[in-house]
């Protein structure tokens, strides 16, 4: 077996999309990786209440996305306390981790994607060559690390992944949570859809020498991960337990 190595795994607080983090989360864990979350607040993350219904039908995509075995997996997370030891994202420190992973949801780009503190992050493990994992909407993180003697994005000149356009959101779009309760609420802002079309600043972000893979036909059998270097970035919700498995086996490369 591989060496063990410590992960540091950053959530929303404001809308974690269960299979996200419970995907990447069993397969680094089965791996014996040593696991450490971080949230903005502190707080455990919790899923959005959609992620959470086996019968939800993503309204773009119009097909389910939540599998029985992953709601019911993620409520054993839940219940057992796997994701309550989580620190904040502020006294999180790169030194003390060998790989950092970014998990997506709905939430992310309100407290992760333009987070300075996850920026830092990002780009601390970037000049450390370290392992740098982003999945979904997370993936948007790395668009605003920035090479501090460039200025341009730590992906300029990467290939990675990006959330398809025809599956952004449009709508109105609310934020519950599952197992809300008092000082781990979330919140209850409404957005006009997605914050912003992902594609589009990861293809501005990676420069004319870049490319972004994305695939509005992928699914649970046709996920579609990427590895380029240190990066291993993944499309959506779909792709969640083969981002964990390529965390995997790029850390066992380590």
């Amino acid at each position: 077996m591989a060496s063990k190595k410590k992960v540091l795994v950053l959530a929303s607080n404001m809308g974690l999309w269960a299979e996200e983090l419970q995907g990447p989360w069993d397969a680094l864990a089965d791996a014996g990786h040593d696991l450490q979350l971080a949230t903005e607040h502190g707080n455990t993350p919790l899923p959005m209440a959609f992620s959470m219904d086996p019968e939800f039908v993503d309204p773009v995509q119009q097909t389910k996305v939540n599998p029985v075995y992953v709601v019911e997996r993620t409520k054993t997370l839940l219940e057992s306390g796997a994701w309550d030891q989580t620190i904040k994202i502020r006294d999180a420190k790169m030194a003390d981790y060998d790989a950092i992973v970014v998990v997506g949801g709905p939430g992310s780009p309100l407290d992760l994607a333009g987070n300075s503190k996850v920026h830092a992050l990002l780009v601390d493990a970037w000049q450390q060559g370290k392992l740098i994992g982003a999945l979904c909407y997370a993936v948007g993180a790395l668009v605003w690390a920035r090479n501090p003697e460039t200025q341009r994005s730590i992906i300029w000149g990467k290939t990675v992944v990006a959330h398809p356009r025809p599956w952004d959101f449009t709508d109105d779009m609310p934020y519950p949570l599952y197992g809300a309760k008092p000082g781990n609420e979330g919140t209850n802002l409404v957005t006009p859809g997605f914050l912003y079309p992902l594609f589009v600043i990861v293809d501005d972000a990676v420069g004319p020498d870049g490319k972004v893979l994305t695939d509005p036909t992928a699914s649970h059998d046709k996920p579609l991960v990427h590895v380029d270097g240190q990066f291993v970035t993944a499309l959506s919700v779909e792709s969640s337990k083969a981002f964990g498995d390529a965390l995997v086996t790029e850390l066992a490369k380590q």
